[in-house]
């Protein structure tokens, strides 16, 4: 199901932090790039530009980040302490400041191990009123929200994986809102990502990852 949007979303975002852009949305992006690598990462490392990097930290920015990590919503009273529940929880975070070049002011990089060791990109940014976009997914230029379920599946770019997996989901009557496809180079790997109106069933997305030429499915849910 979509995230729920109530009237708390258009007079502000019920959360712990005074700004929407700088705490609510910073921790919306973390759950969202929690959700993206699948799980709670191993390490993170942050960089804040832009406005993030300049008035962030006095925003709490950091620790908002840090608590979507941990999977903490923005109204979540355990946010103000989220850097110390991370270090305790074994999730070695840091941030640093630097220049991602023509992006929104509210931007973070995340550089993510997951807890298989694998290294992950995230990169997003904070719209204000607690909505956020994700730009970046590992070298993919993406556009995604988390207002919906998302499914990410990588595959390898060739004929018949993208007819497949949208007739998968047809199959089983799930509604695809939008999709987004894209590819490293003719032949190489590809990326892509199908929001749907409601949660793809785990049998439907066993049957998504045996389909010949996918190499990887995560689902994202709405955060």
């Amino acid at each position: 199901m979509p995230r729920q949007r109530s009237l708390f979303d258009i007079i502000g975002p019920v959360m712990i932090g005074p700004s929407s852009s700088h705490t609510a949305g910073a921790a919306r992006l973390g759950a969202l790039a929690r959700a993206i690598v699948g799980g709670t990462p191993r390490r993170a490392r942050v960089t804040l530009h832009g406005s993030f990097a300049t008035t962030g930290r006095g925003h709490g920015t950091d620790r908002a980040l840090a608590a979507g990590l941990l999977g903490m919503r923005p109204d979540d009273e355990r946010l103000p302490d989220a850097l110390e529940l991370a270090n305790a929880s074994g999730l070695e975070v840091t941030f640093v400041s630097g220049d991602l070049g023509d992006v929104h002011p509210n931007t973070a990089r995340l550089e993510l191990t997951d807890a298989f060791g694998r290294a992950h990109l995230v990169q997003g940014s904070s719209l204000g009123g607690g909505d956020v976009v994700v730009t970046l997914i590992d070298d993919f230029p993406v556009e995604v929200t988390g207002e919906l379920p998302l499914l990410v599946v990588v595959h390898h770019d060739q004929p018949g994986v993208v007819a497949a997996v949208t007739a998968r989901l047809a199959a089983d009557v799930i509604n695809i809102a939008s999709m987004q496809v894209s590819r490293e180079r003719r032949g190489a790997r590809a990326l892509m990502l199908i929001e749907t109106d409601e949660r793809v069933p785990d049998e439907a997305i066993a049957g998504i990852a045996a389909i010949d030429g996918v190499v990887e499915v995560r689902s994202v849910p709405a955060v």
